[in-house]
């Protein structure tokens, strides 16, 4: 077993096996890889007009979308740490919900969103190739769910995938 490889179901909770099966490949380095790909693509379509664009009432803006993927991004790769480390500490979950309106995108430009986000998945990528064979099959424990190192890595790069294909659908 190559712990790059797609996580065992039962590694992962059930809620995240859809942004899993999203996750193009089959080496989670290569999946964030590809993930970022298609993000720089769908985000270079989206113009500075756009970015405070909802397509409903009620529904995130653009912004708001780009900034979720770098919030739950940051949250999922600090979890890896934690668990990779061997942290036991249960950790909390996040209600996306309240962090979209307390983030104050409306004062902030596209463009920096976009760089924020390009940042961090260098450094999720740079954090997941650090990781020995050991510490990606290590799991813990998140919003009550356990969780493998690895099957963080591929949330990752199913999440992105995830809202890339919303914003593409929905927004442009």
């Amino acid at each position: 077993m190559n712990a790059l490889d797609r996580p065992d179901p039962a590694e992962v909770p059930a809620f995240y096996h859809g942004y899993i099966a999203l996750a193009p490949g089959h080496d989670l380095v290569r999946a964030i890889h590809d993930a970022s790909d298609r993000e720089r693509t769908t985000l270079a379509r989206i113009t500075p007009d756009l970015g405070d664009h909802r397509y409903a009432p009620g529904k995130w803006s653009v912004k708001e979308v780009i900034q979720h993927v770098i919030d739950a991004e940051r949250i999922f790769a600090y979890r890896a740490l934690r668990f990779a480390r061997n942290d036991a500490t249960e950790l909390a979950g996040f209600d996306e919900n309240t962090y979209a309106p307390n983030a104050q995108v409306d004062r902030r430009e596209l463009v920096e969103l976009t760089r924020e986000l390009e940042l961090v998945r260098a450094c999720s990528t740079a954090l997941f190739q650090s990781f020995s064979t050991e510490m990606l099959l290590r799991t813990g424990t998140a919003n009550g769910n356990r969780i493998s190192v690895r099957g963080l890595g591929w949330v990752i790069a199913g999440h992105t995938t995830h809202h890339m294909n919303v914003l593409e659908q929905r927004y442009l």
